[in-house]
């Protein structure tokens, strides 16, 4: 393993200081691609990303800095990397198998991997079962936060890869397995799906699974096949499922489809579910990508149920730049603090040609609307000889949101995160208040030392206070004091108050009125 330190390098200072939202490389190492990340609830802190083929990473310091490492398992490792966390703070990664030597197929199980703490202590592993002669593929999986059993879902070939020309009797359907002892068994497989896809890998395949958990231990998934977007419920823990499945929404053109640059690309859905305390609470939503509206304006979509998926809304459009611009890989999480839905997909809106940017959206009504921003700090341009994976990610806990991509420069594949700003997302920060006005501190960078100063246009009490990437108070310089009218600076000594390197905010309070500026410390 080797120690990545990013976040206060110095070719990333401008960057850093004058972006919104701060990109920090997670791992550049074997062209990693198809990242997973996951925040743990009880230590926003500790987060682990995974990617193509065998890569895994951690931070304990919210992001800033990463571990890496490579996944071993005597059962293989292929890939499709999905990573959960349980309520203990155990992280699972999830991936396809690859025996050395071969016994019976490629990719022939569904392998967990279990770590006790977040620094990648990887188990052996278990796995969900073995057909001997069947693909297991492009799995996913999620905890009850209840009690926690874990649940997956995948989609079963009959053959894969396909035979060309295909056979017409070979089939794809959706599987569900769950463990309800920490991954280390899984109950026997039972097929949810009623309409089975072909083994083509494309529009008329099931694949997509997402499952997702509802507020009473519902569980829910959808995915896509050759009659669209299709939902199934267990009000069980997964024992007895639907009759039939549910239609949600058909998928113009297909959820295989071709974007300039991009090796391959898919819509296929993501499947979440609102858990928190919000008026929102229990909603179901659908997010994907289609080219309903023609093959140079893929866009992102979502659709919601409020009835336990038994009625589905009209897709709605997700990005809100003009049409004739292409949205693509898309991901969708739900904050189950806040009830806010995070999306990330990559984004060709600023261009006329294949550089891609990286944007996010969110809804704070429940999927009725949505506010869109960037948060990669350049552009880049994919080459379309090079395997880009089929999805990106994005974790949330309490307005902690980091999401995962991956990145193309010549001659090298990266997969990133970013530090996202909340403070900025909605907020003008331009309109100032009248009283009161903040300057940016100077130095900035700085290292130990720098000056604050703000203006008063009457008096007023005032609080002048520091705080980290997660908002979280670091130091009272001032606490709610009488100043009068005029300009103050203020000396920041940051090794008064212990703090290490890195990102951080000031804010001046006064009169229930709030300006922030950010800062960086180097050390």
């Amino acid at each position: 393993m080797r120690k990545i330190i990013l976040a206060v390098a110095a070719i990333f200072f401008l960057t850093l200081v004058n972006a919104q939202h701060t990109n920090v490389l997670i791992g550049d190492q074997g062209y990693p691609e198809e990242p997973t990340i996951m925040i743990n609830p009880k230590n926003t802190n500790e987060i682990v990303a995974g990617a193509n083929i065998d890569k895994y990473y951690y931070s304990k310091d919210g992001g800033l800095t990463w571990t890496e490492g490579t996944l071993a398992s005597s059962y293989g490792v292929w890939g499709d990397p999905c990573i959960i966390v349980d309520t203990a703070g155990s992280f699972y990664f999830f991936h396809l198998s690859d025996l050395d030597p071969p016994a019976g197929n490629w990719i022939d199980r569904i392998v967990c991997q279990k770590a006790d703490s977040v620094d990648g202590q990887w188990s052996d592993g278990s796995y969900t079962w073995v057909d001997g002669i069947k693909a297991q593929d492009k799995e996913w999986a999620v905890v009850d936060r209840n009690n926690n059993i874990i649940y997956v879902t995948w989609t079963q070939f009959d053959k894969y890869p396909f035979p060309i020309p295909a056979d017409p009797t070979d089939s794809s359907i959706i599987l569900f397995s769950r463990s309800i002892d920490g991954g280390q068994t899984w109950s026997v497989p039972v097929r949810i799906n009623k309409i089975a896809g072909d083994c083509v890998d494309s529009d008329n395949t099931t694949e997509g699974a997402v499952p997702t958990v509802g507020p009473n231990g519902e569980v829910y998934v959808a995915w896509a096949g050759p009659e669209g977007l299709l939902f199934d419920k267990s009000l069980d823990s997964g024992n007895t499922w639907l009759d039939n499945d549910i239609f949600v929404s058909d998928i113009p053109g297909g959820w295989d489809y071709t974007i300039s640059g991009i090796n391959r690309c898919n819509g296929l859905p993501v499947t979440a579910c609102d858990l928190s305390n919000s008026p929102y609470k229990g909603t179901i939503y659908i997010n994907w990508t289609d080219q309903r509206n023609g093959t140079t304006d893929t866009d992102v979509w979502l659709s919601k149920s409020t009835d336990g998926g038994n009625t589905w809304s009209a897709a709605k459009r997700v990005n809100d730049d003009v049409p004739g611009k292409q949205q693509f890989f898309t991901w969708m999480t739900v904050d189950q603090v806040t009830g806010y839905l995070y999306f990330v997909f990559y984004d060709r809106r600023n261009y006329n040609d294949t550089r891609t940017d990286v944007y996010m959206a969110v809804s704070k009504d429940g999927g009725e609307t949505f506010a869109n921003f960037k948060i990669s700090n350049s552009p880049f341009i994919p080459d379309e000889d090079v395997f880009f994976g089929d999805y990106t990610n994005i974790s949330a806990f309490n307005n902690v949101i980091r999401p995962v991509w991956a990145r193309y420069d010549p001659g090298q594949l990266s997969i990133l995160t970013a530090i996202v700003d909340t403070s900025f997302l909605g907020v003008n920060n331009h309109d100032e208040p009248e009283d009161f006005s903040l300057e940016q501190n100077a130095p900035n960078p700085f290292v130990e030392n720098t000056y604050i100063g703000f203006k008063l246009h009457k008096p007023a009490l005032v609080s002048l206070k520091v705080y980290d990437i997660f908002g979280r108070e670091m130091a009272a310089m001032i606490n709610n004091e009488k100043y009068n009218t005029g300009k103050y600076i203020r000396h920041f000594d940051a090794a008064q108050y212990n703090l290490p390197s890195g990102v951080y905010y000031f804010s001046i309070i006064s009169n229930e009125k709030m300006l922030t500026r950010k800062m960086l410390l180097l050390k």
